[in-house]
């Protein structure tokens, strides 16, 4: 199944059903009035959160959602029945936009949740509504109003605890690989990871969940390359694990590349905790490794933790790591969340 993180749609809620112009004309009945019903109100389009869901491929095949309309009044008072509601189901972390791509209409986060997009229009009174002590025999009825339409935007983000961020070919899909039981194509050469991908890490008892994104290189937030499309997916983590290749011509470089388009895509994402690891340390010498981590530490201005998903070396560190500031994170949004106290003299 191919991954799909946005998608362009059309919706249309149903008119509603036209009312109805009828009048008794049983043989005994001598003043049998106007019996005309109402229309029925036109069907509704909703959009909800389902589980299941990672992608939002179904709506790479089908752009076009309308509602069904309402049934037209009919005589004897029998009103029309409402035309059927559409719901399009969508993954959790899915974003509903205006046809402007900005404007937000709805953010779905969480499985269950339902948003109306467009009201059915409503049916048309019938000419028995109108009846009145001086008009016994009204002939006129109401039109349904028509449904409403609109172009819509489904962006998808990916809802992780943790996110991996890094160059092309810094060993990001190893990793998830590593610690998950993804299975993320791996090789040799830059931007073999070009679909987001999702793992779930098992560590000392815990479960959180784990993004990889394809690689950045420099002018990524101006949509370089991949661009800053797949960053969106790291927008929601928690923490990120930015990984520095240790193989590359200098790691403090390497580093600040990726932070400056980091910062530069905005969204409070340079504001996320980070940690900083330098990837591939078994394909390095002692005295080539030493001036790496000299260089990283000196551009991230912290100590980085030294990993080697191939042969283990650290995983189980960066992963504690992680697990660290995400309850870190967790206790200053709880302390955030807490209700201040009352006043007492």
């Amino acid at each position: 199944m191919k991954f799909l993180d946005e998608a362009k749609v059309y919706v249309r809620s149903g008119d509603g059903g036209a009312g109805c112009v009828s009048f008794r004309r049983e043989k005994f009945i001598e003043f049998g009035g106007p019996n005309g019903g109402d229309g029925g109100r036109g069907g509704d389009v909703w959009i909800e959160c389902v589980e299941g869901l990672n992608t939002l491929i179904d709506y790479r095949y089908q752009q076009h959602f309308k509602a069904r309309k309402g049934e037209h009044g009919m005589g004897s008072n029998r009103h029309g029945a409402k035309g059927s509601d559409v719901v399009l189901k969508v993954p959790a972390g899915t974003q509903v936009l205006a046809e402007d791509g900005e404007t937000l209409i709805a953010d779905m986060t969480e499985v269950g949740q339902r948003v109306r997009l467009a009201k059915g229009g409503n049916g048309g009174f019938g000419n028995a509504y109108f009846t009145t002590s001086t008009n016994r025999a009204p002939k006129h009825a109401n039109p349904g109003l028509e449904g409403q339409e609109q172009w819509i935007w489904l962006r998808l983000k990916l809802i992780a605890d943790a996110g991996l961020v890094g160059l092309p070919n810094a060993g990001k899909s190893t990793f998830l690989a590593t610690v998950t039981a993804a299975k993320p194509k791996i090789a040799d050469y830059p931007f073999t990871t070009l679909h987001p991908g999702l793992g779930v890490v098992r560590a000392d008892g815990r479960e959180f969940v784990l993004a990889d994104i394809p690689g950045l290189i420099e002018g990524a937030h101006e949509g370089v390359g991949l661009g800053d499309r797949f960053l969106a997916h790291v927008e929601r983590c928690r923490v990120l694990l930015h990984l520095v290749e240790g193989t590359s011509e200098h790691a403090g470089k390497a580093y600040k590349l990726v932070r400056g388009e980091i910062e530069a895509y905005g969204h409070d994402l340079a504001g996320k905790p980070e940690i900083v690891a330098l990837s591939k340390a078994d394909a390095l010498d002692p005295e080539t490794l030493k001036e790496q981590v000299a260089r990283l530490k000196r551009a991230a201005k912290r100590a980085p933790l030294i990993l080697s998903s191939a042969t283990g070396q650290g995983v189980q560190e960066a992963l504690r790591a992680v697990m660290a500031e995400m309850d870190a994170a967790s206790a200053a949004e709880a302390e955030q969340a807490a209700p201040a106290a009352a006043w007492q003299p």
